[in-house]
């Protein structure tokens, strides 16, 4: 199954979150399609698979990936749900993201398989790669002194910060709280453990 590239504003009206970083589907605030009329109550499953998609199209996962860094979220020691928070919050193209070296985190996935960030100065191409706590994120020296560079990390300084991360350093695993607070992975941890 290939990756979305469809119309994102249908995405974020699908899901009733603003999955991409743009208020602008707010415009319409009812779902996609053509007969868009309100149904019953969802259920129970419908809630947990709503809240798994809308979770999985925030980090731009397919589903067999999704489905990899739960089952390993669920065979370490600890609150699944936060431990599956955590190893999507510490793939490099989310972590390029909440630096600021990209505007999105398409953006930054984009970055990261051209080869314009260094992870404790070498070069990785892969979006999905799981950093550690003290690894050191940063620009290709060539790529940060282009104007494009230079234009996003001013744009995006204030944007993500996060405590963190300091100076593209990882300095302790994310914490609960810095994590975005409208995501109940707790329905995600339910749906896959039916």
């Amino acid at each position: 199954m290939a990756r979305y590239r469809g119309p994102k504003w249908r995405i974020s009206r699908r899901e009733n979150f603003d999955i991409f970083g743009n208020d602008k589907w707010k415009k319409r605030a009812f779902p996609p399609g053509m007969h868009n009329t309100k149904k019953g109550r969802p259920s129970n499953y419908a809630i947990q698979f709503r809240e798994k998609q809308k979770l999985k199209r925030i980090y731009g996962l397919l589903e067999k990936q999704f489905r990899r860094i739960y089952q390993k979220a669920s065979r370490e020691k600890g609150n699944t749900g936060i431990r599956f928070l955590q190893l999507l919050e510490m793939r490099l193209d989310n972590v390029s993201y909440r630096l600021g070296y990209a505007k999105s985190r398409n953006q930054a996935r984009q970055f990261v398989s051209h080869g314009h960030i260094f992870v404790n100065g070498k070069r990785i191409n892969i979006p999905s790669y799981t950093l550690t706590v003290n690894d050191t994120i940063e620009f290709d020296p060539k790529f940060a002194k282009t104007e494009v560079s230079k234009l996003i990390i001013a744009e995006t300084k204030k944007l993500n910060k996060v405590s963190w991360l300091n100076n593209g350093q990882i300095t302790m695993l994310p914490p609960r709280d810095t994590i975005d607070q409208a995501i109940r992975e707790n329905l995600v941890v339910e749906f896959y453990s039916r």
